[in-house]
């Protein structure tokens, strides 16, 4: 009685797991919405989210002005671009990364104290005294 029960289990076992193996309902991951809308196959169709539009414009309209304009990175790391202006027939210049060289984090670190030289950072506007003013739990 015992092997009867046992051979039963495990043909119904066996049908279930060839049925499943052989399933012709499968989609190929392309064509699977649910699959695609968590895969990374669409990551690049996504929106950006907020925090990457802060920082993406806060290096657009802040970082890159402020450090270009030091003589010192000019000097290592940038090349001097023209550009020729139709209306008025002048020509401006303006500093570029240079394409043929790897970053290094020296870079950054140049980069870094350039800005913070332009724009140094005083106690008042900064966040370590709006943090120090918040009330403390417990005291």
């Amino acid at each position: 009685m015992k092997q009867l029960i046992i051979i039963s289990q495990a043909t119904l076992l066996a049908l279930l797991l060839n049925s499943c193996a052989s399933s012709t309902t499968e989609v190929e991951p392309s064509q699977n919405s649910a699959l695609n809308s968590i895969s990374k196959s669409n990551a690049s169709a996504k929106k950006e989210g907020a925090m990457q539009k802060s920082l993406d414009s806060w290096l657009h309209d802040d970082w890159e002005p402020t450090v270009s304009k030091d003589k010192e990175i000019q000097k290592k790391y940038m090349k001097e671009e023209k550009v020729q202006t139709s209306a008025k027939e002048t020509q401006q210049s303006h500093f570029v990364d240079k394409e043929d060289k790897n970053f290094t984090i020296q870079e950054y670190v140049d980069k870094a104290s350039a800005y913070m030289k332009a724009k140094p950072n005083d106690y008042n506007s900064s966040n370590v005294k709006k943090l120090e003013s918040l009330p403390v739990i417990g005291k």
